[in-house]
C-alpha cells in the first residue's frame, strides 16, 4: 500500500529530493507574497521566463537558466518600481507585465516553428531533475532561507503598516526590491520542473492555506512550509501511481489542503 517502491528508480529519488529542497522555500516566500497582496506576482515572473529564453536566444546565450534569471530579476524590479510609484493598482501592473511578457516570448520563440522545443516549460517536468540541478537547489535552499530570515521582520512590518515601517527607519523600497529579486530567482530555478502554468499556484496555495489555519505569523510560516512539503510529496507519489503530470498533482494536493483549511477556519469561527 505504500508508494516507496517508486524509489527504486533514480529519477524518482531525484524528484523526491527536488521536492524536499524546493517546496520549503516556496512555502516561506509565499507567506510574504500573500501578506503583500501580490498573489499574481509569481505568475508574471513565470511568464517572463519565456521572454527571457527568447531574448537569450537572440543574444546568443547558450544557458537558458542564466537568461531566465537575468530577465526575471529585471522584470521583477520593474514591477516593483511601478508598484511603488503608485501610478496604477498592483493587480493592474502585474497583469500588464504578465500578458506582455508571455506575448513577447511567444512572438520570439514561435518564429520558424521553434516553440515546440520550449513547450515543456509550460507544464514542467520534475521527473527530469538531474544531480546537477539538485546541487543548485541544495545551495539555493539555505541561502534563500537565510535571506528571508534577515528580511522577515522588515517585510512583516511593511505589510502591516508602511507608515509604521517608515517611522522605524525601514527603507521600504529597498526591502521590497530585495524580496522580489529573491522571489524571482526562486521562481526561475523552479520553473523548469513546476512549469509556467503551475508555479503561481505552488507558491500561493500553501501560504494561503497556512494563513487560514495559523493564529500568528510564526505559525503561518511553519504551516506553509509543512503544507508545501506534504503537498509536494503526496502529489509526486500520486503522479507516479496514476502515471500523470507531477506538477499538476502537487498543485491539486495543495488545493485540497486549502479547501480543508477553509472549512477549518469556518468551523473555528
Amino acid at each position: 500500500l505504500l508508494p516507496f517502491e517508486a524509489l527504486r528508480f533514480s529519477f524518482m529519488k531525484n524528484a523526491l529530493l527536488a521536492v524536499l529542497l524546493l517546496t520549503p522555500l516556496l512555502g516561506l516566500l509565499g507567506t510574504m507574497t500573500v501578506n503583500h497582496q501580490m498573489a499574481f506576482f509569481s505568475d508574471a515572473l513565470g511568464h517572463s521566463a519565456i521572454t527571457g529564453i527568447g531574448l537569450g536566444m537572440i543574444l546568443g546565450m547558450r544557458n537558458d537558466l542564466l537568461a531566465m534569471l537575468i530577465f526575471g530579476i529585471v522584470w521583477a524590479i520593474l514591477i516593483c518600481l511601478i508598484k511603488q510609484s503608485g501610478s496604477a493598482s498592483v493587480d493592474t501592473v502585474i497583469s500588464v507585465f504578465s500578458s506582455s511578457s508571455i506575448a513577447a516570448g511567444l512572438l520570439i520563440l514561435a518564429r520558424g516553428g521553434k516553440f515546440a522545443k520550449y513547450s515543456s516549460l509550460l507544464i514542467g517536468d520534475i521527473l527530469a531533475v538531474t544531480e546537477g540541478d539538485l546541487l543548485s537547489l541544495a545551495i539555493a535552499l539555505p541561502v534563500g532561507i537565510g535571506l528571508w530570515a534577515v528580511m522577515y521582520n522588515r517585510l512583516l512590518i511593511t505589510s502591516v503598516s508602511p507608515s509604521l515601517a517608515r517611522s522605524r527607519g525601514i527603507r521600504i523600497r529597498l526591502v521590497e526590491g530585495a524580496f522580489v529579486v529573491l522571489v524571482a530567482v526562486t521562481v526561475m530555478l523552479a520553473i523548469r520542473w513546476v512549469g509556467v502554468m503551475l508555479i503561481n499556484a505552488l507558491l500561493i496555495l500553501p501560504a494561503a492555506a497556512g494563513r487560514n489555519l495559523a493564529r500568528n505569523s510564526r505559525q503561518h510560516a511553519a504551516l506553509s512550509v509543512l503544507i508545501a512539503l506534504v503537498s509536494g510529496v503526496t502529489g509526486l507519489f500520486l503522479a507516479y501511481s496514476q502515471d500523470t503530470s507531477a506538477g499538476a498533482s502537487i498543485v491539486l494536493a495543495a488545493a485540497a489542503v486549502y479547501a480543508v483549511s477553509l472549512l477549518a477556519r469556518r468551523w473555528r469561527k
